[in-house]
């Protein structure tokens, strides 16, 4: 099976390439978007079939197979995030000849004449917002953003966007880039940009405006704790070598058992921000702590999951690579058996004990669950307390 990719844009008054105009002249099977089809249907010759691109992609792809060959147009590069790659991870063996153009970034900096090597590029286009956070707490000086009509649209950037404290960026929009008649661009703060509506297609580039405060070992006293609780955290330096020991920089997914403050969750988002971060807490409390302590940080992503650890549906969560013990209500062996089930191969699970009987408690339960105590640190806080921070995991 072969694929003609052409790349267009939402200009209404089409120019092809003569190459183009052939592949276009002598083929009769045609398919794409319903917005391409109003776009070039004026060029396609009597009698042509189109198959419309939609969702689930699954079906389309049925409907290609009695086909050789087949003319596919697409929005601007098919190979940026495009249908392109689409064809290459569904049909590996097909030929593929591509026409690209301009993808909607690269015409947005145009219009803009702005320089764009160094633009982070991020796709929300029917994505979750995980790339977007981690660009975000990464604090790239410019990120290209690909939009959708749903969940994704500039408002609701920009209000995710300030409702975590990322004020340091202005907006510049680019609306049906290529259409000579209704095109526009504008560059605003992000409060103009929360209450407003966009024409679809759209993207976005935001140029940050100043540097955000990322501070590495946040002091125990910014965080809002549990009323009445102040001992009810993992405090900062037992925190940044409980993080050091859990090797979050290769790993993908952190599961924090008994997340109390978040501040464990917390301070691992905003040093490996492309972690998958599932929290657990007992607490009812812990939910609005959660919210509020990630809000004052610039955190989003963090999953939280209220009520017993032991009664949670691991199944529906991803599966962990590091694991992090906060609190355990007294049942260490239950909790390292749930965990044991759901830990990817070489996962660690790191513990702070506070006392001899604690660290006795999790290396019986490590060994009764087929774990091996890997590394085990003490430190002293303050004067009145010493913990030890241990390490375990399969050998």
């Amino acid at each position: 099976m072969k694929f003609f990719v052409i790349g267009i844009d939402d200009n209404q008054c089409r120019y092809f390439k003569p190459e183009v105009e052939e592949v276009i002249r002598t083929h009769r099977v045609f398919s794409g978007g319903a917005r391409h089809h109003d776009i070039v249907k004026s060029f396609l010759p009597e009698g042509y079939d189109w198959i419309p691109v939609t969702v689930p992609l699954k079906n389309v792809f049925e409907q290609y197979l009695p086909y050789d060959e087949i003319v596919v147009f697409a929005s601007g590069d098919p190979l940026f995030f495009g249908f392109a790659q689409t064809i290459r991870r569904e049909l590996p063996e097909a030929e593929i000849k591509l026409y690209p153009y301009f993808n909607t970034l690269q015409l947005l900096a145009h219009r803009l004449l702005m320089p764009y090597q160094d633009m982070h590029v991020v796709s929300l286009t029917g994505r979750p917002w995980d790339k977007f956070d981690e660009a975000l707490i990464c604090g790239y000086d410019t990120i290209g953003v690909l939009t959708d009509h749903k969940e994704h649209t500039p408002s609701a950037i920009a209000r995710r966007m300030l409702e975590y404290g990322y004020d340091n960026y202005r907006m510049s929009i680019g609306e049906l880039l290529g259409n000579a008649d209704r095109e526009k661009v504008a560059t605003l703060p992000l409060s103009d940009v929360v209450d407003r509506e966009f024409l679809y297609p759209n993207n976005l580039i935001l140029h940050k405006t100043h540097i955000r405060k990322r501070p590495f070992g946040i002091p125990d006293g910014d965080f809002r704790q549990l009323e009445g609780r102040p001992r009810m955290i993992t405090k900062m330096p037992a925190r940044l070598l409980s993080l050091s020991l859990l090797e979050l920089n290769g790993r993908n997914v952190l599961w924090d058992v008994g997340f109390c403050t978040g501040s464990v969750s917390v301070e691992a988002k905003l040093h490996f921000p492309h972690l998958r971060i599932c929290a657990f807490e007992i607490r009812e409390e812990g939910r609005e702590l959660m919210q509020t302590n990630t809000r004052r940080f610039g955190t989003p992503g963090i999953q939280t999951i209220i009520g017993d650890f032991l009664e949670a549906d691991h199944a529906a969560l991803p599966s962990p690579d590091a694991v992090f013990i906060g609190g355990h209500g007294g049942r260490m062996a239950d909790v390292l058996s749930r965990i044991r089930a759901c830990l990817r191969p070489g996962g660690v699970i790191v513990f702070n004990s506070v006392s001899p009987e604690s660290r006795q408690l999790f290396i019986e339960s490590l060994n009764g669950n087929g774990f091996t105590l890997l590394q085990e640190i003490t430190i002293q806080v303050d004067h009145f307390n010493t913990l030890t921070v241990m390490k375990g995991g399969t050998t």
